[in-house]
């Protein structure tokens, strides 16, 4: 840990949570605000992790972690992730000097380390990003971006309509991880998703999701 080449950690924390009510970050599992669990996981991957959201949104006190604020529109995944990529300087001109970035979405508290590590040790040398794929599924929330996806990302933003994020990020022809375990990308979109979540870190434990 602490390469300078390695991937910036970014928490994508900049969705509006309608369905939970909004302010998803601070919402509260096991008495730990929701933005915790993943910004956890990667500060213990990665030397350098940040938080990206929209101005405004809701956050916890986040002590020592940078806040990257996007732009207030669109509000789509797509929108995080590309300011990510500008944030890590893939916008710069100059060779050599933007990093890839690697990041989770503030919803997903069961992220293991071991699936962390394996994103950020694969040589991904030549392609434009390193996506897990999960039960026959893209997972392009939890995934590492190289600077060389920042110009197809950046335009499919520019669409109207707006792609889907896993239409904009297979059109990059990413390198695929497979991953065993689909419950490392459950994420909490609905009350009942914060209940399901309670239930499983009772079972498990913390501990038991962070070293997976």
């Amino acid at each position: 840990m602490g390469d300078s080449r390695d991937p910036i950690g970014v928490v994508l924390a900049g969705g509006a949570g309608r369905r939970i009510g909004g302010g998803k970050a601070v919402v509260e599992l096991h008495g730990r605000p929701l933005v915790r669990y993943p910004l956890a996981a990667l500060q213990t991957v990665l030397a350098e992790v940040v938080v990206v959201a929209k101005q405004g949104s809701a956050l916890p006190p986040l002590p020592g972690v940078p806040i990257w604020i996007e732009p207030a529109e669109p509000r789509h995944p797509l929108a995080g992730i590309v300011h990510a990529l500008e944030g890590a300087g893939a916008a710069s001109e100059i060779d050599g000097l933007a990093r890839d970035v690697l990041v989770c979405a503030a919803d997903m508290p069961f992220v293991g380390l071991g699936l962390l590590e394996r994103l950020v040790s694969t040589d991904i040398a030549g392609a434009r990003a390193l996506v897990p794929r999960a039960a026959g599924r893209l997972q392009p929330l939890l995934a590492r971006y190289a600077p060389a996806a920042y110009g197809p990302l950046a335009a499919a933003l520019r669409e109207d309509p707006l792609p889907s994020l896993t239409h904009a990020v297979a059109a990059l022809d990413p390198c695929v991880l497979d991953v065993a375990d689909e419950r490392a990308f459950f994420n909490v979109n609905a009350p009942e998703d914060l209940l399901t979540a309670a239930g499983l870190l009772d079972r498990v434990g913390e501990s038991g999701w962070t070293s997976a």
